[in-house]
């Protein structure tokens, strides 16, 4: 996966957590989430986007 192995993807992980802190990582996996959905969305040429 790009080349990361097991190690490199905790470092970034713990970095991660270091800067937006525990109690923020699920707003921000939501978050990304909901735009790559809306991203897919739109390139299939649906032009709805989910306000939930």
């Amino acid at each position: 996966m790009f080349g990361l192995g097991m190690s490199e993807l905790l470092i970034i992980l713990v970095i991660v957590m270091v800067i937006f802190g525990a109690g923020k990582l699920p707003e921000l996996g939501g978050a990304l989430g909901k735009g790559i959905k809306n991203f897919r969305s739109a390139a299939e040429g649906r032009d709805e986007i989910e306000d939930k």
